[in-house]
């Protein structure tokens, strides 16, 4: 329990390992996850290390089983998953891998490469069967009993489609159908993306001055493009024309729009013809084509079976060679020198790891493990389960705590769902928290077997245990305010008795229940508050003064609790003067000032009651905390009121004077003890120094190489201050903690305003909402009950729950991180990052999915 508490033990090793046996040894240390390497070649360039071949050879295998990664998914083939974690292979082993890998990349790009310009020809033959089909339509519409080149020239002279389609006018060519049935019209035929027509034809218009005549017709289906797989729609077009000029523009013009061009037979019989011919060769093709998707098929469906493993089995090998990088060679050549952080409490764990290593290499040398002295600060290690990983992220977030450092994370574990819980209590919301997060937690392991890479789903999971606390805590406190979707329950009865008879209730609008008389009320509520409040018009008022008075006593006793756990570090370092400098004067500022005004609460419930029997200790002369706090401070005498007494007990005015007094006097403490102890043995040191000196010189003190500054408890080297850095920080490290003991006291109402907040939005809803579908009657009442409750129930999931939750949740790490964490917590440190194939793994899969 003691690591939960604090982090580990670390210590600073040095490790020896032979050549042979370090590839195996390391690979070991990976599956245990519990050593940080330090590089040890800082100043080498990356491409100048020793293995650095051996990662150009796993990132080209990692490149391939990329490629067939993207091929796999393209064909939607699953990927097998049988959650087995391979070890990693032995150097030799790269061999098979590389060739492997390479095969198949081959073997797949080859037939890629022919699916590709099968598919170039297949789209080739389609395209001229469409044109076929159309051009031969473009004829037939002709007037019968002329020739094509006749019917052309007469369509010339008299279809005007192109002149209405750029708004140029009718065409006038200035020749008669006698003279162009002279002439020899020629045409080109081809397809070209649907969208490019407009323009396509806008371009014919003007650059052949009109000269020409086209016809297009659309492809209903859809081609498919050979190069990116992509669908695209397509027409036929034909153009007529005069002249090896126009021929010469009009493909310069269809080069330009990307129109492919087909050969086009003039008669007819060659037209069929050809098509038959294109019919039979497409038929080929698809035979072809199919048998070549099919050997595609199979080689992904098998190299899908084992690309999981594969990607295994290359990152761990990458991950060793990247680490052996880190080592030094001695001067043999033959033994590779690392150090590392570990944890003390692993080392024996970490040995036998490095000798089955040792024992799979086939070495005979054993790897030595020798731990260092260092001054070095250690990294911070919170051994995490699933449960407790959660909260330490919190807390990791504000900063990872210093060396040994009191971990906050145990103490949030409690806090933090309880101070949530008293912003959000409801049992209704901490209800539906609670299911949602039972959910996650029941389904854990398909859940983490999907492996999401949506963002805030991903948080949500993470902080399912977190969740579930929340809401269990909340429902607590739900039950504590009788509070549920701004409705009470009357589980016990309310012990509240109303004895006006109901002339008397209906005639008067505002009846008090007084609780000084015994008919209108008996014991107290068994559990919570009495249910009676929910129908009184003074119930915020009560729960005002409730909810703010148990902010104030929370926020106190966990200030409180922060400043005792710093007595838990100093008492840890072996730090006696921030325990007298620090702790002690922080205490007694809290204490004297803060934990007696809640007292002050507990004393006015405790003394002044309804049933007294004294006018002094009436409710009516119960003073006010704050006003009586604040007189204090000011040593202000009170007013109060009449026939009351100003003081709850004897001598309390001389009391809090002395308090007041005895916490302005530890802020001089405070402020300068710390700094003048350090002057003071700064002045020792050197008068130590300078006496070894003098005797060093008259040979009476041997040893002069010996230092004369004490050993420090920690065995650190002594630390020298800079007195008016030591002066600068007291300063602000005083009036920090002056200042924010008023503030972050304060800071703590935010409970009391969360939580009025929450109630007054939850009865806004209710009344405003739910209730306007109780108002209906007969059939048709409970179909607007329904629409009514959905319309509700998504303002309440998605205001109430998701809103109001995230709101309470930053309300509440904002208290601990500043008002809990500043009185004891530096968070200075960092995080101890071991070698581990897990963490390897889990990092490079969420960033595949990315």
């Amino acid at each position: 329990m003691g690591s939960l508490f604090r982090s580990e033990e670390m210590t600073l090793c040095q490790l020896f390992l032979q050549s042979e046996a370090a590839y195996a040894c390391v690979s070991e240390l990976g599956e245990l996850g519990l050593v940080q390497f330090r590089d040890l070649n800082p100043d080498v360039n990356a491409f100048q290390r020793k293995f650095v071949n051996e990662v150009r050879r796993c990132d080209e295998m990692e490149r391939k089983l990329r490629y067939l990664e993207k091929e796999i998914k393209k064909d939607g083939i699953p990927m097998l998953d049988t959650g087995e974690n391979p070890e990693a292979p032995q150097p030799r082993e790269m061999i098979d891998l590389e060739a492997t890998f390479e095969k198949l990349e081959n073997e797949l790009r080859e037939v890629n490469q022919n699916a590709e310009a099968l598919k170039r020809n297949f789209l080739e033959l389609t395209e001229l069967k469409h044109i076929l089909r159309k051009t031969q339509v473009f004829f037939d519409e002709q007037e019968g009993g002329l020739n094509s080149t006749e019917s052309m020239t007469r369509a010339l002279i008299s279809d005007d489609s192109i002149a209405r389609q750029t708004n140029a006018g009718p065409v006038q060519l200035g020749v008669d159908l006698e003279g162009a049935r002279k002439l020899m019209m020629r045409f080109v035929a081809g397809v070209i993306l649907r969208e490019r027509i407009p323009a396509f034809e806008r371009m014919l218009w003007r650059a052949c001055r009109g000269n020409v005549f086209l016809r297009q017709a659309e492809i209903e289906k859809p081609l498919e493009d050979p190069s990116t797989g992509d669908q695209v729609y397509k027409s036929v077009f034909i153009i007529f024309f005069q002249g090896d000029q126009l021929k010469t523009r009009v493909k310069k013009i269809c080069e330009g729009f990307r129109a492919t061009l087909y050969p086009c037979p003039e008669a007819p019989g060659d037209r069929r013809e050809m098509a038959m011919g294109v019919m039979t060769r497409i038929e080929d093709l698809n035979t072809v084509l199919g048998q070549t998707q099919d050997h595609r098929h199979r080689v992904l469906v098998a190299a899908a079976k084992n690309i999981k493993n594969w990607f295994v089995k290359v990152r761990k090998i990458k991950a060793i060679y990247h680490t052996l990088n880190l080592f030094n060679l001695d001067v043999t050549q033959k033994c590779l020198i690392a150090e590392c952080w570990v944890p003390i409490l692993d080392i024996e764990a970490i040995q036998l790891a490095l000798r089955r290593g040792t024992e799979r290499s086939g070495s005979s040398v054993p790897p030595i493990l020798n731990r260092m002295d260092t001054f070095e600060d250690p990294p911070t290690y919170n051994r995490t389960n699933k449960f407790t990983s959660g909260f330490q992220a919190l807390i990791d977030a504000y900063g990872v705590a210093s060396y040994r450092e009191i971990n906050p994370a145990p103490y949030t574990i409690i806090s933090f769902p309880f101070l949530f819980a008293v912003m959000f209590g409801d049992m209704g919301h901490g209800a539906i928290m609670t299911a949602f997060a039972a959910w996650m937690v029941l389904q854990e392991k398909p859940l983490a077997a999907k492996k999401s890479s949506n963002e805030i789903w991903n948080i949500f999971f993470g902080g399912r245990y977190i969740i579930l606390l929340m809401g269990l805590f909340s429902m607590y406190t739900g039950f504590i305010y009788n509070d549920m979707f701004s409705k009470s329950l009357n589980i016990f009865s309310s012990h509240w008795y109303v004895n006006y008879n109901s002339s008397t209730i209906r005639s008067n609008s505002y009846l008090q229940l007084d609780p000084a008389t015994d008919d209108y009320i008996s014991t107290p509520y068994p559990f919570g508050i009495d249910p009676i409040w929910q129908l009184a018009d003074n119930k915020i008022v009560f729960l005002n003064a409730f909810k703010m008075k148990i902010s104030i006593i929370f926020g106190v006793l966990q200030m409180l609790f922060g400043v005792s756990l710093s007595l838990k570090n100093y008492r840890y370092f072996k730090n006696q003067m921030s325990v007298y400098c620090e702790f002690i004067p922080q205490l007694i500022f809290l204490v004297f000032l803060f934990v007696y005004m809640v007292l002050l609460m507990f004393m006015k419930w405790m003394i002044y009651s309804p049933k007294s029997t004294e006018t002094v200790t009436k409710p009516y002369c119960a003073p006010s905390i704050l006003i009586t706090f604040i007189n204090m401070v000011l040593f202000k005498d009170s007013a109060p009121p009449e026939h009351c007494d100003e003081n709850m007990f004897s001598g309390q005015q001389s009391i809090q004077k002395l308090l007041v007094i005895c916490s302005v006097l530890c802020i001089p403490w405070m402020l300068l003890a710390k700094p003048i102890l350090i002057m003071q043995e700064q002045k020792k040191e050197h008068q130590l120094l300078s006496n070894n000196h003098v005797g060093n010189e008259n040979g009476d003190i041997e040893g002069a190489g010996m230092t004369g500054a004490p050993a420090q408890p920690d065995g650190k080297p002594h630390e020298k201050h800079d007195l008016g850095e030591v002066f600068i920080h007291q300063g602000i490290h005083t009036i920090e903690y002056v200042l924010g003991s008023v503030s972050h006291t304060a800071s703590y109402l935010r409970l009391w305003a969360l939580s009025l907040a929450h109630a007054q939005l939850s009865d806004v809803l209710w009344q405003m909402v739910l209730s306007k579908g109780l108002k209906f009657d007969d059939w048709y009442g409970g179909i607007a009950l329904w629409i009514v409750f959905a319309f509700w129930a998504v303002l309440t999931v998605g205001i109430l729950v998701l809103m109001e939750g995230l709101s309470a949740f930053l309300h509440t790490l904002r208290l601990h991180w500043v008002e809990f964490q500043s009185k004891f917590y530096a968070g200075t440190g960092y995080t101890f990052q071991p070698f581990s194939f897990e963490i390897i793994l889990d990092q490079a899969a969420s960033a595949s999915e990315e």
